[in-house]
């Protein structure tokens, strides 16, 4: 067993499970980025809304320092208010009680120079000056915090209104608001817990929609599996309903009728060309079988050298059958060319012309060539083309049969015309059928077994080339189109 048949028999078989899996998947993908893009937008909005608020509250303490007034500690953020030349905090609240900073202040003091009234946002590290405990939320663990700061003169606030908020009258003081990330933090959480529930009741609702939609889609497809899989090659006649959806499965039907039409074909022609077959063999064995039989049940009154010669012929003819089928059966596999090469068809219709026997009785045979034909393909199939087009040619002809070798426009064209009684119109495609004889009532052993046009046809096409009868002329003009080897 192979490495990837495991992995095979994990994946699952069905393909409506498959379809909801891959549809969970990149939904799975799809909702991943939304949370990650909306847990970020949250947590910047949230920031900005504690930045704003910071502010606000910054100026707030701003002006209760200049009105003199020394800030309670209850506070929506941890804030301080130290001083130049003061220990202890001017000011504290929030969860800035978890350092105790009315000993000693938290954040540094600002130096004495420098104007005031201006705001900034630093980064601090706070230290813990007790233990810190998580449960308790008004704490502030140790750590680095983004703190918004604003500075102001104690001598722009008036001897009475430092003196309230005990500071020197030349002193600086700065108020600190710290920027704490819990509530972005805590709406971000909030927002992620809410995001995957729903993102996992959707990717069920998903997958599930996907299933039963995978599943509706391949109804036809399962009633096309159940009629195709009672199709025979013995009985191919079935066939499948075509949905009237128009979509890709009755595409599918449509094409499938079609390729079990022409495997219905195929056996009807299958069919017919074993009863030929069969007939055209049983005429010269019945010949043979009933020659002998009279030779041997009357020896003596046998002339033997004609009984010889009879089976002779007729083996010949066994023979010449037997070949034609197996060449027939060889072309239907589609066998490539045995020595492909290149063959000048020229020279070889010459040749062909020349070992036609001559006799009284025989046609004239006639070749006109202007200069080499050259093309690709088996010289022994070029010449058994070429021997069928005129063996049938000089059965039919009258008084001559003519072969032309002419070279137009990147085509050998070779043409092979007699003149006898020609063929009808309506019969131009028939002649070229295996076993057709347009003639039935000439003699066998004349007119062959009809398929010399059938095999010079097929191999006409295994090399490239055409193969048609031409109308309009008188007697029969068969031509011959291969294209011109480079």
């Amino acid at each position: 067993m192979s490495a990837a048949e495991p992995r095979r028999r994990r994946r699952p078989r069905s393909v409506r499970a498959r379809a909801a899996l891959s549809a969970a998947a990149a939904a799975a993908v799809v909702l991943a980025g939304i949370g990650w893009w909306v847990h970020r937008d949250v947590y910047h909005r949230s920031t900005e809304i504690t930045d704003t608020q910071a502010q606000e509250q910054l100026w707030d303490l701003v002006d209760q320092l200049h009105e003199g007034a020394v800030p309670g500690r209850r506070s929506a953020l941890p804030y301080e208010i130290v001083a130049s030349g003061r220990r202890s905090a001017v000011a504290y609240g929030g969860a800035m009680e978890s350092f105790d900073p009315g000993i000693r202040h938290v954040l540094p003091t600002p130096p004495v120079a420098g104007a005031s009234g201006y705001w900034d946002i630093r980064t601090l590290r706070l230290p813990v000056r007790r233990p810190w405990d998580p449960g308790e939320r008004s704490a502030l663990p140790d750590g680095s915090y983004r703190v918004m700061t604003a500075d102001v003169r104690a001598d722009e606030l008036g001897r009475e209104k430092a003196a309230a908020l005990g500071v020197a009258p030349g002193a600086k003081l700065r108020v600190y608001v710290v920027l704490v990330p819990d509530p972005a933090e805590a709406l971000a959480r909030t927002t992620d817990g809410l995001l995957l529930r729903a993102g996992g009741a959707g990717l069920v609702l998903i997958a599930a929609v996907a299933y039963a939609a995978t599943r509706l889609a391949l109804r036809p497809v399962e009633a096309i599996r159940v009629r195709t899989a009672s199709v025979t090659a013995s009985d191919p006649r079935e066939r499948v309903d075509v949905p009237g959806t128009g979509d890709e499965i009755a595409a599918l039907a449509t094409t499938i009728n079609a390729t079990l039409q022409r495997l219905d074909d195929a056996a009807v022609q299958q069919r017919r060309f074993v009863a030929d077959a069969a007939h055209e063999l049983r005429s010269p064995l019945t010949t043979l079988l009933a020659s002998l039989e009279v030779a041997l049940a009357y020896p003596e009154r046998t002339d033997w050298p004609a009984a010889a010669t009879t089976a002779a012929r007729q083996t010949r003819r066994l023979q010449a059958l037997a070949e034609d089928l197996l060449l027939l059966a060889r072309l239907d596999a589609r066998a490539p060319v045995a020595r492909p090469g290149t063959v000048d068809l020229a020279a070889l219709a010459a040749a062909v012309a020349g070992q036609h026997p001559l006799n009284e009785a025989a046609p004239a045979l006639s070749c006109d060539s202007r200069g080499p034909a050259p093309v690709h393909g088996d010289r022994d199939e070029c010449e058994r083309l070429l021997r069928n087009l005129v063996d049938n040619a000089v059965r039919h002809a009258a008084h001559r049969v003519g072969i032309t070798v002419r070279d137009q426009d990147g085509w050998i064209v070779l043409t092979v015309r007699d003149d006898g009684p020609g063929v009808p119109a309506k019969d131009a495609e028939r002649v070229f059928e295996r076993f057709v004889r347009l003639d039935d009532a000439r003699s066998r052993d004349r007119g062959g077994a009809g398929l010399g046009l059938a095999i010079a046809r097929d191999l006409a096409t295994r090399h490239g080339g055409t193969l048609t009868l031409a109308s309009g002329s008188p007697g029969a003009c068969f031509v011959l189109r291969v294209p011109k080897a480079g």
